[in-house]
């Protein structure tokens, strides 16, 4: 089986307000980080050796902060998984990605990174405003950033991702803009420009509530991101997904992956994977607990995760979901295979009005850069379309007759 790896670090120096992510604050000499370490790599192990992975297109490290791990954690972390690819006889990735923060990626651990076949690094930037940081209990001085920025120049030229956030507390569009050009004077490869998306529970929602702090209106955040995703086209990157730009040939290929519902693996407390049964259009999905100590000490065997199946509705409903997020819309051939007819037919009604709305290219399955901004509305109204046919099926060729029997 060919399937992508996903790593979870659950760790970080300070978890920033508006993070539900699973990750806990630890300090650096953490005893649980070298158990982490040497847990993570048998786990790795062991899901490859249940799936029988004979290839691995690409490795994603992420979290949490992957970088709180040190030069020597990561060191331990790279050198094991090269030495399970070799005895499995899989081959290094062409993609592997290490997520890492600015305040803990120092020059040892980029060296260490780019020294043990990592090939991609991504950085949590978000805002080079220090009181927009201080809003959302981001770790590290903007002064920082800057010094990051240069080393991920030096240690990946030509290939490292930063993330940006728009519609932050106190955010204007000239801020965003300013960030967005110091950023480019360090010319990364890709860049992810995220909407602020406030969750419950977390400490920045709670603060909202108690009108401790206050987001800039729901359309002036919209103006906010549009003109930093006009700044980054302007300077010559493409948006090929909802929220990511690249230079040409640059894109995320593990996050591909994801939008085109390909095989992934997951592992770490509160990761996730997903196994796609291509014959049969349905799949497998499993979740490890978020629960570090239970995931570290469980000495009965490894934690258990909890399972879902994916009939062939809900993974057709999945893969429009997902693959309406990337530029070129889902991959039709694999659409196709999957589940017997094609994207045409599956929301005809849906496509032809949005498409009159210039929303939807003329000539393709695919949002247009516009359409993006609309795309959960569009999604709504695809799944409505799905819930008749799967109700009624279709009444213009067998393969659609068969799937709606099969729903």
């Amino acid at each position: 089986m060919i399937s992508s790896l996903y790593i979870h670090v659950p760790f970080c120096i300070a978890k920033c307000d508006y993070c539900d992510f699973y990750s806990i604050p630890v300090k650096v000499k953490d005893a649980r980080i070298g158990r982490y370490i040497e847990k993570i790599l048998r786990s790795a192990e062991a899901e490859l050796e249940r799936f029988q992975v004979e290839s691995i297109p690409s490795i994603y490290i992420g979290g949490g902060t992957p970088s709180v791990l040190g030069a020597q954690g990561m060191t331990v972390l790279l050198k094991g998984l090269s030495g399970i690819l070799s005895r499995r006889s899989i081959s290094f990735p062409p993609e592997f990605t290490v997520e890492a923060n600015p305040e803990s990626a120092d020059r040892d651990f980029l060296s260490c990174c780019r020294d043990r076949g990592v090939t991609r690094l991504s950085l949590g930037l978000q805002s080079f405003c220090e009181s927009t940081r201080r809003q959302l209990g981001r770790a590290g001085e903007s002064t920082v950033l800057s010094r990051c920025l240069a080393l991920a120049a030096e240690f990946f030229p030509g290939n490292f991702n930063a993330d940006l956030m728009a519609g932050l507390p106190g955010q204007d569009e000239k801020e965003l803009l300013s960030g967005i050009e110091k950023l480019l004077e360090y010319a990364p490869s890709h860049v992810s420009l995220y909407s602020l998306t406030v969750e419950e529970g977390t400490p920045l929602a709670r603060r909202l509530k108690e009108s401790k702090l206050s987001l800039p209106p729901d359309e002036e955040a919209d103006r906010i991101w549009i003109a930093g995703r006009d700044a980054l086209e302007e300077a010559g990157y493409e948006q090929y997904e909802v929220s990511n730009f690249a230079l040409p040939g640059k894109r995320s290929l593990h996050n591909i992956r994801y939008w085109r519902m390909e095989n992934w693996l997951g592992t770490g407390p509160s990761a996730s994977g997903t196994i796609i049964d291509e014959e049969a259009g349905t799949g497998m999905r499993y979740t490890v607990p978020a629960d570090l100590d239970e995931w570290l000490f469980d000495e009965g065997g490894e934690t258990a995760p909890a399972g879902e199946s994916l009939d062939r509705f809900t993974l057709m409903k999945e893969s429009i979901l997902m693959g309406f997020r990337f530029i070129e819309g889902p991959d039709s051939s694999l659409f196709r295979r999957r589940f017997g007819l094609d994207i045409e037919e599956a929301i005809s009604e849906t496509l032809e009005k949005w498409r009159e709305r210039g929303f939807v290219k003329k000539n393709a399955s695919a949002m247009t850069g516009k359409g993006l901004l609309f795309l959960d509305s569009f999604v709504i109204d695809a799944f409505n379309e799905l819930e008749f046919i799967r109700v009624e099926g279709f009444n213009t060729q067998e393969p659609a007759h068969r799937l709606a029997g099969e729903f």
